[in-house]
């Protein structure tokens, strides 16, 4: 159906950056919205910032300011650009397309997950 495929994780000091994408593809027929949600250990998943087809974005009231969730509709690609990283953001980021895979059914889809840590 969808598929997902993030990259951009890695290590980062407290202050620092990073940018994560995730580019879907397979059966897509129309994408309703794309966005990021992450998993600490220990903890339920959350979300953290999400942009729909229309262009509106929600964020996590932890993430706002320093977070920023775009699109490129063209290349069906969400990039989550991270300023300010804080430890408390480690956690393992996914992505998420809720997307028409025919003209009558959608579905939530998720990538693998990548590993964001940040050491206090």
């Amino acid at each position: 159906q969808v598929q997902l495929v993030e990259s951009g994780g890695g290590l980062v000091q407290a202050g620092g950056s990073l940018t994560l994408s995730c580019a879907a593809s397979g059966s897509i027929f129309r994408i309703i919205a794309m966005g990021w949600y992450r998993q600490a250990p220990g903890k339920q998943r959350e979300l953290v910032a999400t942009k729909n087809s229309g262009g509106g974005t929600n964020y996590a009231d932890s993430v706002k300011g320093r977070f920023t969730i775009s699109r490129d509709n063209a290349k069906n690609t969400v990039y989550l650009q991270m300023n300010n990283l804080k430890p408390e953001d480690t956690a393992v980021y996914y992505c998420n397309s809720r997307a028409y895979y025919n003209v009558h059914q959608w579905d939530d889809f998720w990538g693998q997950g990548t590993q964001v840590t940040v050491p206090s």
